[in-house]
């Protein structure tokens, strides 16, 4: 009698496993126990709890209180230190002096840093110590650049008086007249950034593709065209980074320099022509004494932080223009 024997399919071969590259030692550690990571971070987390997390939390709390720090005393107010910094007349034209401030030096800064940069791109002799001369800005703190022009710039005995006065006999009270005054401090402002922004252009337009540039001057484009249609469009991602970074700058930075050349001074109207938010700031909480005041002036002052913060991570990639 004949069977028949069915037989079974061949199972279909098995893929070989990859091999696991060999990672070193150190890449492959694990922490035994889940506290460790922690340990490690702990110092770090006391510095921050203890010098940027509590006075943060303090200053939200003084900011609803009428605090004095002589007296040591305290009276709940609620809302009422916003409602009078945003009603007071000298709070108005700080905030406007501000404004104004802001805007020059990051208009002016901006574009003589951009010229800069770009006249630092091009191959001619002596490029490194011309883009040295150009950093070399950045590397003073706020304080010794305002020292540096008090030197220059004074009445007395500064440098630009003894040259004006032995040519033309004329010698400017530059930190005592509103108007010299404030353009002194916006020029000294103007200088001090400008090195960190001359950097950031001067690697972006290195980095610009040599093939757009060159296209464009084959089709004919003046430098003038290539630069404003091609190379300052390519820009923009830079520009839009340096604009935030650059009212950051001029709202906390200035102060330094404020402090040393005119105190905030003169004045004209409810306050001083150079008495911009954080300097303000600082003569209530440090000078009058107005602890509430002085907070709440912070608050605003993290509250404006934060909104170009979360403006520049909102619309950064979205207000750029990466075409030729």
């Amino acid at each position: 009698m004949l069977t028949l024997k069915r037989r079974r399919a061949p199972r279909p071969a098995r893929r070989p496993k990859r091999a696991r590259a060999a990672l070193p030692h150190e890449e492959r550690a694990v922490f035994r126990g889940a506290a460790l990571p922690w340990l490690f971070l702990l110092p770090s987390l006391l510095v921050l709890g203890v010098f940027i997390y509590l006075p943060a939390l303090q200053t939200l709390r003084l900011a609803a209180y009428r605090a004095n720090v002589i007296l040591g005393t305290e009276r709940f107010v609620g809302l009422a230190n916003f409602t009078e910094l945003l009603l007071s007349p000298t709070y108005q034209q700080v905030a406007l002096q501000t404004l104004i401030f802001t805007a020059l030096t990051v208009t002016l800064g901006l574009l003589l840093a951009l010229g800069l940069a770009w006249l630092a791109s091009r191959p001619i002799r002596g490029a490194g110590v011309y883009r040295l001369l150009l950093i070399y800005p950045y590397a003073l703190s706020p304080a010794i650049a305002g020292t540096l022009w008090l030197f220059l710039f004074n009445p007395e005995i500064g440098v630009v008086n003894q040259l004006l006065g032995a040519l033309v006999g004329v010698r400017p009270r530059w930190l005592d007249t509103p108007l010299l005054a404030f353009g002194l401090v916006t020029l000294a402002a103007i200088w001090k950034g400008l090195a960190y922004n001359v950097v950031f252009y001067l690697a972006s337009i290195q980095n610009l593709p040599r093939d757009v540039l060159e296209a464009a001057e084959i089709d004919g484009a003046t430098p003038t065209q290539v630069f404003w249609r091609v190379v300052f469009p390519l820009l923009t991602p830079v520009t839009f980074f340096l604009v935030f970074t650059n009212i950051v700058a001029a709202l906390f930075d200035a102060f330094a320099l404020t402090d040393i050349l005119t105190r905030g001074g003169p004045y004209a109207g409810h306050a001083g022509v150079t008495t911009f938010l954080v300097y303000q700031l600082y003569q209530d909480g440090f000078v009058n004494f107005r602890a509430g005041a002085a907070a709440a002036q912070a608050v605003l002052l993290l509250a404006l932080v934060g909104g170009l913060t979360w403006l520049q991570f909102r619309f950064g990639e979205r207000r750029v223009h990466y075409g030729a």
